[in-house]
């Protein structure tokens, strides 16, 4: 696996912004319904969103 590496001011907003979109996908996964197969794979995606900077090392 090949690492990425960014600045600590870039990984700060990447960070920030992948947790408000993981966020947003998880409201629109509740919205759509819980117990709905689109709102689990709305929620799904949105815990993956909020997750994915743990791959990135800062410089």
């Amino acid at each position: 696996m090949t690492a990425v590496t960014v600045t600590e001011r870039s990984y700060r907003w990447i960070d920030r912004l992948s947790k408000l979109l993981g966020v947003a996908l998880i409201a629109i996964g509740l919205d759509t319904g819980g117990d709905t197969a689109a709102g689990i794979a709305f929620a799904a995606a949105g815990v993956a969103c909020g997750l994915a900077t743990i791959f990135v090392a800062k410089q």
